[in-house]
């Protein structure tokens, strides 16, 4: 009969092979809103900001932004009628300054 040793591994052998902090935490998925395009919005409209809006198909529209909704604003038109814009077909939009350069944003950033 042949005399065999039973080999076990010390307690600080399987501590060691161990995660030491338990599973790693996900990371956090950023928010959906971060209320920037609203804060966008709600400054224009309040300060009566003359908006240059260029639409996918290459019209342009000026006017000021009276609302706004999850899918659409309702730009203010003095010489035409007021129009209400579906975002998704919204290529840009900037402030209208004679002075300056346009002061373009980019919903696709906001």
């Amino acid at each position: 009969m042949v005399n065999r040793k039973l080999i076990r591994p010390s307690l600080s052998e399987i501590k060691d092979q161990m995660p030491r902090y338990g599973p790693v935490p996900r990371k956090r998925v950023p928010p959906e809103v971060t209320n920037a395009e609203n804060y966008y919005y709600i400054k224009q409209m309040a300060a009566k900001t003359p908006m240059i809006v260029h639409l996918t198909d290459g019209e342009e529209i000026r006017g000021v932004i009276e609302w706004y909704d999850k899918n659409c604003i309702k730009v203010h038109r003095s010489d035409g009628p007021n129009l209400l814009i579906l975002k998704h077909v919204i290529k840009y939009m900037y402030k209208q300054n004679e002075d300056q350069e346009p002061d373009e944003v980019d919903l696709e950033q906001i």
